[in-house]
């Protein structure tokens, strides 16, 4: 997830070289919303381990 939230930023930041505006601020938003997904996945994930008893990494 965190791969493609780098790709979609990428992305934006090419099409804002370009003068591709709308392609650029569509594509920072996805990347975004994919960052936070990735983080609330990853805060989850350990959490879930702390509390199988676990330690975390």
């Amino acid at each position: 997830m965190l791969g493609w939230a780098l790709t979609f930023f990428v992305i934006a930041i090419i099409a804002a070289v370009f003068g591709f505006g709308g392609i650029a601020t569509a594509s920072a938003g996805i990347a975004k919303i994919l960052f936070v997904v990735f983080l609330a996945l990853f805060v989850i994930a350990l959490l879930a381990r702390a509390l199988r008893g676990s330690p975390p990494v």
